[in-house]
């Protein structure tokens, strides 16, 4: 392969493909709790949803607007759509299968979604009471003619369409049954209004399936001829104008637009006739678009509507994440704790209320002077704004850095910012052109040698539910340095002053990409002159071309690189001349791989005690690196170093059970667990941390954690690329 070939990239959106096809690949393995594998069902459909609701959406755009211009991987528009469409029918066929395989599966378990044909007498007349008084009146039936024109179907948009004939009449009409979006997708026979089936010997029924079979009630002076399922997803992307004058009211105009985005997939039921398809795709005006033909429910997403919590044995086994040891033998105090050493946070291992704690302390205590806080994304009845609103309120200095261009949180964003004004609080909004994407909070407390910061930063987001299940990485620390260059971060993106001089923080756009170029370069020119050049690599994606292009060359230089990418990996690994020395996998389990993480061997293999070590909030992608502000967090604390690189890294390089290996050719292949299967996620579960344990639980590192063997070099060059 020529060093210059488009061919060295994978295509970004195939990337993801493939990625959501791993994910789908957890609904069918029967090592995992049924519910659980019907979770994930429903995650790979939820996230085919805001794939085509953002990048085919994109695509499309890009068409319409007539550019061609190919992409980094040589692909133009056009060609990626197709090739999208491609590999979409695989997943969504195989989506298909693997439900009816569940849908079995729960039978056996006495967990059964019926057929309303099914259902004995008593049952159906049951399910009649339901259907009228629950269901019914909430319904709006349309017959589509000069008066009643096609009505405004929203995203996500769900219901039936029907091919009538009246009674009297030759003429077909057709019409449209809306399904609203406060009746539950499954009708439980126990519990009518329920969306669960925990309990056992549970019947339920889908909505549609019992909207057909009611249809005569609704229509009775027509004939039904025939009826089908429909389901649309809009375009959600928005363009955000730089010149706008107010931001905030320019933002609550385009989420009001967002909500008419142009039709960018069109689903329908298989069965349903020509002529009602036909009618839809006019009526949506999506001729052009995605037009999907399925054998299994339409909007597989509802499906998580089907895991409940009454039948732990088909769930995993709970879990009961750890608060740190290290601030209980401080009596709680965090700003004691983190006074007397940096602390490193491992979530969700390890609680997020330490988090919460720590700014809830900040709030009531006299001698805290200033919050600022950086909220990108954060949940419904947050802790952190509540604690923001309360400090705020005893006439503390509250900066609230929130960030508008939280893609589908930005109407939460917008209510929080309008909460914390009313409470007091400074709120800004960042950047028009740039998101801020770093998460960081600063406190500043007056103490009796001065003013005094304690700083918290992150990988991951305020956000209290999902740090139940992103991993993420969090430091607490007192140095003043670090809080010396927090405080020119907040300054840089309130006052646009770029910091002259930053003593350890690394920002972008700023600085981040360069510094890592730099410290590539410094592993390239140790292998070089005959040194172990070594980078280890942990992040969601990996997408810049300059980065990858570095990757290439260090591999040329002998570096040995090891990638952690969970989703988007546009690198080509182990190619004879090209990446050799570079292995690629992917990890997805029970907990979604969220944190950053970048090691260098500097001198020495990994793990070493020299190494230089990074956390960050920014993956590789052009966006990340160019177009927001992103911090990079070097790490110098000697417990918290050994945390990352000997318990973190090295559990994820040797985990076998959750781990795929990606070829040259494209495809990942599910990472054979061997005589002894190793689960990072079952080894953080069971095993504190090393800065946050404490005196109280002094464990070592299990033997398992050992430096992984070097792979063979390829000897050959790749088989055809698996995106063609």
């Amino acid at each position: 392969m020529k060093a210059d070939s488009p061919r060295r990239f994978f295509n970004r959106e195939l990337s993801w493909l493939f990625f959501n096809s791993r994910v789908l690949a957890e609904a069918k393995n029967e090592a995992i709790p049924l519910l659980e594998r019907v979770r994930f069902l429903s995650i790979s459909a939820s996230n085919l949803d805001e794939f085509y609701m953002v990048r085919v959406a994109g695509l499309r755009t890009q068409i319409l607007a007539g550019m061609n211009e190919p992409s980094f991987d040589g692909y133009t528009p056009h060609r990626q759509i197709e090739k999208i469409a491609s590999r979409v029918r695989k997943i969504t066929k195989a989506q298909d299968l693997c439900w009816r395989a569940l849908r079995k599966a729960l039978s056996k378990e006495n967990l059964r979604v019926k057929n309303v044909v099914q259902l004995p007498d008593e049952k159906l007349a049951a399910l009649k009471q339901v259907y009228e008084t629950r269901i019914l009146p909430l319904l709006s039936p349309i017959t589509i003619d000069p008066a009643h024109p096609f009505p405004f179907i929203p995203n996500f948009g769900f219901g039936m369409v029907l091919e009538l004939r009246r009674k009297d009449r030759k003429e077909p009409l057709y019409a449209l049954i809306p399904v609203p979006i406060h009746v539950p997708r499954f009708l439980s026979l126990g519990n009518p209004l329920s969306a669960s089936v925990g309990h056992k010997g549970r019947e339920v029924v889908l909505v549609e399936d019992v909207l057909e079979h009611f249809l005569p009630d609704l229509f009775p002076d027509f004939d039904v001829v025939s009826t089908g399922v429909f389901r649309i997803t809009r375009d959600s992307d928005i363009a955000i104008d730089e010149e706008a004058e107010d931001l905030v009211r320019h933002f609550e105009f385009l989420l009001k637009k967002r909500r008419r985005g142009r039709v960018i997939r069109l689903e329908m039921n298989r069965e349903m006739s020509p002529s009602l398809k036909d009618f839809l795709i006019e009526s949506f005006e999506c001729w052009g678009e995605d037009i999907h033909h399925s054998d299994g429910p339409l909007g597989m997403s509802d499906l998580a509507q089907l895991v409940g919590k009454d039948r732990p044995d088909l769930l995993f086994s709970p879990f009961q994440a750890r608060f740190p040891e290290r601030i209980r033998e401080f009596d709680g105090d965090c700003f004691a704790a983190i006074a007397a050493k940096d602390i490193l946070v491992h979530h969700p291992y390890e609680e997020f209320d330490v988090v919460v704690q720590f700014l809830k302390q900040a709030a009531l205590d006299p001698n805290v002077v200033a919050i600022k806080q950086t909220l990108y994304r954060t949940s419904e009845n947050s802790p952190i704004v509540k604690a923001l609103i309360e400090a705020a309120e005893r006439g503390k200095n509250v900066m609230a850095l929130v960030e508008l261009k939280a893609r589908f949180d930005e109407a939460t964003n917008l209510r929080w910012a309008r909460d914390l004004e009313r409470a007091g609080a400074h709120v800004v909004y960042g950047f028009i052109d740039h998101k801020t994407h770093a998460k960081v909070s600063l406190v500043i407390r007056d103490e009796a040698k001065g003013l005094q910061t304690y700083t918290h930063l992150g990988t991951g987001n305020y956000h209290a539910q999902n740090a139940k299940i992103y991993t993420d990485l969090a430091l607490f620390t007192n140095d003043p340095k670090m809080g010396a260059d927090v405080g020119k971060l907040f300054n840089y993106v309130t006052s646009y002053s770029e910091p002259r001089e930053l003593n350890k923080l690394v920002i972008a756009p700023l600085n981040l990409r360069e510094t890592l170029v730099s410290h590539i370069d410094n592993e390239i020119k140790i292998a070089k002159s005959g040194g172990a050049g070594s980078i280890w690599v942990k992040m969601n994606a990996l997408v810049d071309e300059d980065m990858i292009n570095k990757l290439y060359e260090a591999s040329q230089a002998g570096v040995q690189i090891d990638l952690i990418i969970r989703g988007i990996c546009c690198l080509r690994p182990n190619v004879v001349g090209l990446s050799e020395n570079i292995r690629v996998k992917s990890i997805i389990g029970r907990f979604l791989e969220h944190s950053r993480i970048v090691c260098f061997g500097n001198g020495e293999s990994l793990p070493n005690e020299n190494a230089k070590i990074f956390f960050s909030s920014a993956d590789w992608m052009p966006r990340n690196l160019n177009r927001r502000i992103e911090t990079l967090i070097p790490v110098d604390a000697v417990t918290v170093r050994n945390q990352i690189m000997n318990q973190i890294m090295l559990a994820n390089i040797n985990d076998t059970t959750n781990s795929w290996d990606l070829k040259p050719t494209g495809k990942y292949e599910r990472r054979p667990a061997g005589e002894t299967p190793f689960s990072a996620h079952s080894y953080f579960m069971e095993n504190p941390s090393l800065s946050g344990r404490g005196r109280a639980l002094q464990i070592n590192a299990p033997d398992k954690l050992n430096v992984p063997k070097r792979r063979k070099k390829a000897k050959t060059k790749p088989a055809k690329d698996s995106e063609e």
